[in-house]
């Protein structure tokens, strides 16, 4: 009989180990067998827990949206924030040491080229696009006129997603994560003092 709590550990041993193959392999050539492999566990484990391959990859990604999620969360629901110290918030949550890791980065550039193949991976991407954009159009529109709010959200959404794969292809991923949040921060920031009212900031 299995110990109480042992479930969620081991799915979590297996969301890991998918990480570290695709990090190793690739997700094409990542299998039930490397991921078993890695993660210590028997091959039979993840048809028990996932029911296959893709059903594990989505989790995996689903862990990854969900760890985006809980770092903005940790960052705004500890502080009384200004609508324009929410907006940095967004952008560090999104580089993130987790979200620029080799197993991360690998992962979501393997998951975006997917999801324009299988339907349950681009349900996930959409949730993490509309979430992106509602999380910057709720503070913009405190700060900017309704129309600037919504294009603005556009363009911060489109700069984060761009940094962040630029620097996760460059020969220097790391030095360039760091560039690519402080270079968001100023468009924010810029856009702030030509559109906005500083006394909201």
């Amino acid at each position: 009989m299995p110990k109480v709590g042992m479930k969620p550990l081991r799915k979590q041993q297996l969301i890991n180990a998918t990480l570290e193959s695709v990090a190793q392999y690739g997700l094409q050539h990542t299998t039930i067998i490397t991921i078993s492999r890695i993660a210590g566990l028997s091959s039979g484990i993840i048809s028990h827990y996932f029911g296959g391959k893709q059903e594990l990859v989505e989790a995996t990604v689903k862990h990854l949206l969900d760890q985006l999620k809980s770092a903005l969360l940790e960052r705004v629901e500890q502080q009384d924030l200004s609508p324009a110290q929410r907006l940095e918030m967004i952008i560090e949550a999104n580089f993130t040491q987790l979200q620029r890791s080799a197993p991360a980065t690998k992962t979501w550039l393997s998951f975006w080229a997917q999801s324009m193949h299988q339907p349950g991976l681009a349900r996930l991407q959409h949730i993490n696009s509309k979430r992106l954009y509602s999380n910057l159009l709720f503070s913009f529109r405190q700060l900017l006129p309704n129309d600037i709010a919504i294009t603005a959200s556009m363009q911060t959404a489109a700069m984060i997603d761009g940094f962040w794969l630029r620097s996760a292809l460059s020969p220097r991923p790391e030095d360039n994560f760091i560039q690519a949040e402080q270079l968001c921060k100023k468009f924010i920031d810029d856009l702030l003092k030509q559109y906005g009212d500083t006394n909201c900031r």
